[in-house]
């Protein structure tokens, strides 16, 4: 059994790291931090996982990491990754970090979106784990970084689409949707429940953190620089994302030439699903799951495609995907410990 860590495991990515680690055949959680927790027992912080773990919380000290844990999740806020993670490395561990420490490439767009860089010189190693476009590089890395929610809801809609050329990359126009788990555990006026419930709002309207990342991604697959319009919202729902995606389309493709070239592209894909045409995703289709659901209608009026995505934010947006790369990096079936299907209702 293959004995893991996961760092800052106090929120919401962090409990469900600990949910889907627990039920993996091939691991054991042997150290879980959190600096507010330490000392206290998981399962009185988290009374879903009763009877479940006898760890407590450990302090966030990165030689007791090193010796209880060959593989190592880091789940902690930006900077505060950066701040251990070249020790791990250095101790010879392997590493999924869930920050958005590791995420963009170029230092200076690090700093004009956060602040300054630590550890620049681990920017070109990282590997972006976006298994759809990058499985190959996942499996040889010792650090991946693992993607934002509303990027990788964004890279999957979109990606078909660039790769072949088939839309207009300076057309982009992203129009999401997150639940208020997105926002993080800790005490928040605007994420409290009357603060959210019975409303919808947009925010970091222009100026979200994921915007950079989002068009790293998208220029990758164009093969040139992207500029997109992105507003992410904030829905009175505690998981999930939607994300609408608008491109003019270069020449006419109907709705069922669109929809061959997603199966096409994604077919052999474990957890990538297409709607058929004439019906839409809907995250109540996906939580619970590392699974994201796809859609499209091309509109022969405007000349552009829409395209749907839907992600449960939790899993597919963090923690599953952070497993999903863990299984590549160790070579195992990469759907391994993440074979429950979505909940519902």
């Amino acid at each position: 059994m293959l004995k893991v860590a996961i760092v800052g495991a106090s929120g919401y990515t962090g409990v469900e790291l600990i949910r889907l680690l627990l039920n993996h055949p091939r691991v054991e959680i042997t150290c879980v931090t959190s600096r507010q927790h330490a000392g206290t027992p998981i399962a009185e912080v988290f009374p879903s996982l009763l009877e479940r773990i006898p760890l407590r919380f450990d302090p966030v000290d990165t030689d007791l990491i090193v010796r209880q844990a060959d593989f190592i999740f880091t789940a902690l806020p930006h900077q505060a990754a950066m701040a251990i993670i070249p020790d791990l490395l250095a101790a010879g561990k392997r590493v999924v970090d869930l920050s958005a420490d590791y995420r963009l490439r170029d230092p200076a767009v690090y700093e004009a979106w956060y602040q300054p860089h630590t550890s620049p010189e681990l920017l070109e190693e990282a590997v972006y784990g976006l298994p759809e476009l990058f499985r190959d590089a996942v499996r040889k890395a010792r650090l991946v970084a693992n993607p934002g929610c509303y990027p990788t809801s964004v890279a999957l809609a979109l990606a078909p689409l660039l790769e072949m050329d088939l839309i207009d990359p300076d057309s982009l126009i992203i129009d999401s949707k997150s639940g208020t788990s997105g926002a993080g555990r800790s005490a928040k006026v605007g994420s409290l429940y009357c603060e959210v419930n019975e409303g919808f709002k947009a925010y970091g309207v222009a100026s979200h953190r994921h915007t950079p990342e989002i068009e790293q991604t998208l220029a990758y697959l164009a093969g040139r620089e992207v500029q997109v319009s992105f507003t992410p919202h904030l829905l009175p729902v505690s998981r999930g994302i939607l994300s609408t995606c608008y491109a003019a389309l270069r020449g006419t493709h109907s709705t069922a030439e669109l929809l061959e070239i997603f199966q096409q592209r994604y077919g052999r894909e474990p957890f990538v699903r297409m709607h058929p045409a004439g019906d839409l995703p809907n995250i109540l289709h996906v939580r619970g799951s590392n699974c994201c659901n796809l859609g499209l209608v091309s509109d022969s009026r405007t000349g552009r495609v829409i395209v749907v995505s839907t992600i449960d934010n939790l899993l597919k947006g963090a923690a599953g995907q952070a497993v999903q790369n863990m299984n590549l990096m160790l070579d195992w079936e990469e759907t391994c410990g993440l074979h429950d299907l979505p909940l519902f209702p």
